[in-house]
């Protein structure tokens, strides 16, 4: 099967899962005991989360393990909104959010806090316009995704920040579909969500980068072995892992950008006419190629070309029967959201496999347009 769902989830590199075998097989101590065999863990769990800092160009002591960018979403903004003064309960999130986001952010509203969706415009970004009059001195936390995860814009968080900074709010950034791909400025930000099951490691990690003074309450309650901010048994398999995927981004970074560009090129060369781009073309990163076509059904689109892997839009959402949230943001109709796909490629994929695949769907989609004609 010919693979193009990297939003989704990416293929485990083969350094990461090596050095994840030892830490499964014998040695298996728990990182938090004061044995060798738990010292041995300790170390492990050090040195990855020494190379996922360095892969986010941060310091030690600011990268937070958890299970992934959906438990760093909800630790940092329930986390900061319980810190909230009484006069900054106000959180201002953009419409095209990931589901963790704002999901919690539907929650906190449930609390007793404002909550501001901001709409997109129909190229997938924010009018800073319209948000520099949404921000004000109430807002506590403003909540952005640097790349979305469905239709791979990329919004312009220096000026998001900008904005959240005049006003003394702090800035959530959900990172996980930027880690590895396009420049992650922390400087701009005060809480960073990214998962290493995006960037070649294993599922069940990521991790919440918290700048030096912002401080935030527990979501969980226990031990306190993230820095007392998040309690629970690390593992040091997926800690291992993660820090293996986090070493290859930077020592592949430039490879892997110049082989996302190339295989963005072939795929349009490969596409019919008929598709259109879901989202800004000129801001976007190129490994997210979401596209419509008159008179498909996504879903069925799916279930015919079964030699490839690609979905309608998020994993998270599948199934529901809704269009996708991100695409009706864009103004786009029922009928023209459930006729789109998302094609996720990266390191892994083949350019002579990524044609291929093209040809199939679009193949198929044309059958599909001449039995409803």
């Amino acid at each position: 099967m010919i693979y193009l769902d990297y939003q989704a989830t990416t293929p485990v590199a083969p350094e990461a899962a090596a050095a994840m075998r030892p830490w499964i097989d014998d040695r298996f101590g728990n990182p938090h005991s004061p044995h060798r065999l738990g010292r041995e863990a300790a170390a492990a769990v050090a040195l990855a989360r020494g190379e996922v800092a360095a892969a986010m160009d941060a310091a030690e002591d600011e990268i937070y393990f958890c299970s992934g960018a959906t438990e760093a979403a909800n630790m940092a903004l329930k986390g900061a909104a319980a810190r909230l003064p009484a006069g900054r309960r106000k959180i201002v999130t953009l419409a095209s959010e990931h589901a963790c986001v704002l999901d919690t952010a539907e929650w906190l509203g449930g609390q007793g806090f404002e909550i501001e969706i901001v709409p997109i415009q129909a190229d997938g970004l924010v009018d800073l316009a319209y948000l520099a009059e949404t921000i004000d001195e109430r807002t506590g936390i403003v909540a952005a995704m640097l790349v979305n995860n469905e239709i791979g814009v990329i919004q312009p968080l220096a000026a998001i920040s900008a904005l959240a900074r005049a006003q003394g709010a702090l800035l959530f950034c959900d990172a996980v579909q930027a880690f590895g791909r396009v420049p992650i400025p922390l400087e701009q930000y005060d809480m960073v969500a990214v998962s290493a099951h995006k960037v070649h490691g294993p599922k069940g990690i990521g991790a919440l980068w918290l700048r030096n003074g912002v401080a935030i309450d527990p979501l969980l309650h226990g031990g306190g072995q993230e820095g007392g901010i998040r309690s629970g048994t690390l593992s040091p398999a997926l800690c291992a892992g993660f820090g293996a995927a986090a070493r290859l981004l930077r020592e592949r970074g430039a490879a892997d950008k110049a082989h996302v560009e190339a295989l963005w090129a072939a795929a349009w060369g490969a596409l019919g006419d008929d598709w259109r781009l879901n989202g800004s073309a000129e801001q976007r990163y190129h490994g997210n190629l979401n596209i419509r076509a008159p008179g498909i059904d996504a879903a069925r689109l799916i279930s015919e070309v079964r030699e490839v892997a690609f979905s309608a839009g998020s994993a998270c959402a599948s199934g529901s029967g809704r269009p996708s949230h991100v695409l009706s943001a864009l103004g786009l109709s029922a009928v023209e959201a459930r006729s789109s796909i998302r094609l996720g490629f990266g390191r892994y994929t083949k350019e002579q496999d990524l044609v291929r695949a093209l040809t199939l769907i679009d193949d198929a989609a044309r059958l599909q347009r001449s039995f409803a004609a």
